[in-house]
């Protein structure tokens, strides 16, 4: 199996619901994201996805969430916009749009800060 992972990044504001502490402010975040896929087998240019494809649609879906306040988007209206709830809703996106017969989304890592990450997978 082989495994690729990307790193990019976003800044976003939110504020966690029904949390006991600062974090349940309006506070902001420069989140890391590392993506992580899966391919069993590479192309003939021994590639498993071209990383520009990957850092493409991981940037699409990033775009939704970049400079927004995160509670009022549509993902995050009936629960928390956590780093865990971010990172389960860009794997989801991810997979809808990259998984195939050779691909798949294994990891979203989401880092609110440069000691402290959530990640979603799925099995």
């Amino acid at each position: 199996m082989y495994h690729l992972t990307i790193h990019t990044h976003f800044a976003a504001a939110h504020n966690l619901i029904n949390y006991q502490g600062d974090c349940e402010n309006l506070h902001g975040h420069n989140w890391k994201v590392e993506v992580t896929v899966a391919a069993k087998e590479l192309d003939q240019a021994g590639l498993a996805i071209d990383f520009k494809i990957l850092k493409k649609e991981t940037n699409k879906v990033l775009d939704m969430l970049d400079h927004k306040y995160l509670n009022d988007l549509e993902p995050f209206k009936e629960i928390s916009p956590s780093s865990e709830h971010i990172a389960r809703f860009l794997f989801n996106e991810l997979t809808d749009t990259l998984n195939n017969d050779n691909v798949k989304v294994e990891r979203v890592n989401v880092w609110e800060s440069d000691y402290a990450c959530a990640s979603y997978s799925e099995g």
